[in-house]
Parts: C-alpha cells; structure tokens; sequence
C-alpha cells in the first residue's frame, strides 16, 4: 500500500471529561435512589434488595413501614453536564448497618447532598455528622412527599443544627426539576466555599 494511502495530518487529541463525584446521603427511606434515579441521564444502577425477617429488629423502620426493599451497597447516576464535564452520583445506603461503605464511597467527592424527611428529621444526624467531620461540603434537600410540608424551613435548620452557610432546599425530591434545582444549589455552594473555581 502506498504510503499516499495514510492520513499523516496531526490529530487533535481527544481528551476525556473532568469528573466530579457527588455523593447523596441520608437516613433510611428519605429518598435517595429516588432522587439518583430522577436526575441520572442513564439507567441508574441500583443494588436494591428486599427487606426480610433478618432485618426485623435490626432495621428501623417506624414512620416508612410500607418500604419494601433497601439499598446494600449503593446507587449509581451520571449527569453530562457538557462534554467536559460528567457529574456521578452515588447514592449511600441509609442503614446503620451499611454504614461502613461510607468511608469507601467518600474517597474522591467533591461534595454532598444530605436528604431528609421532616417525619423522621433524627435519620440525618448521622449524615450531617459524617460530612462536616470530614470537611466535605454539602447542601440538605427535605424531602416533600406528595408535596406535604409538616415543617418550615427555620424549624428543620434548628432541629438539624445547621450552620447558616448550609444551603436547606425543600421539594419533593421524585421531580427531576427539583432534584436538579437541588444539585445547581450544591454546585453554587462548592464555588462559594471555593471547592471548585
């Protein structure tokens, strides 16, 4: 073959997206896979299995006692936010005893998103604890479900403890528009406290 037959001209050298890790956080059934799945431009992976007798006892389940399966490893969601820049989301798993995985999933994230239910606002304690101990900076969504809002917005700051540059966002997190709302405010919020430029 002659060597006419080879295009010689330089290439522009592809180079792949930045990644950013984002974790979501949470007590058990605040709405986490839901909030992974409602914003992840691909199918989520999720690693869902059902609850059984083996976790009566173990798994607190009071105030969400129609939930039938639990997350054991985690979620997994990917936002191309352009072709420079892949957001990935990994949803923790919210039992207590699952909790060990955090340290393993944490490595890498730039930040966080803590949910929380105002029903049981005590399962995201563990959360909040987590990421401020580590320094990691984080925004909390309250889930609303079915748009019911038992408490305001101050209440839920106090309860939780928050400092005040903790950005707090309510909505029903099932709606895509308002689980995107909710990463915009925690991307703000990264570039405020200079996590990213």
């Amino acid at each position: 073959m002659a060597s006419a037959d080879f295009d010689l001209a330089p290439r522009t050298p592809v180079t792949a997206p930045a990644a950013v890790k984002i974790l979501v956080a949470g007590g058990f059934g605040v709405g986490k896979t839901t909030l992974v799945g409602a914003v992840s431009e691909v199918a989520p992976l999720r690693t869902e299995e059902y609850l059984t007798v083996a976790s009566v006892g173990v798994d607190d389940v009071e105030g969400v006692e129609r939930k039938s399966t639990t997350t054991v490893a985690m979620d997994f969601g990917r936002i191309m936010v352009s072709p420079r820049l892949v957001v990935y989301l990994f949803g923790t798993p919210g039992q207590e005893r699952f909790w060990f995985m955090w340290n393993d999933l944490v490595h890498g994230a730039l930040g966080a998103v803590v949910l929380a239910d105002t029903r049981r606002l005590e399962t995201s304690f563990a959360s909040i604890d987590f990421f401020e101990s580590r320094r990691i900076p984080f925004v909390v969504g309250v889930n609303c479900f079915h748009g019911r809002r038992d408490r305001g917005e101050r209440e839920v700051r106090e309860a939780l403890d928050l400092d005040p540059d903790v950005p707090l966002m309510m909505g029903d997190m099932r709606e895509r528009s308002v689980g995107r709302d909710l990463l915009v405010t925690l991307a703000d919020h990264l570039i405020r406290t200079n996590s990213i430029t």
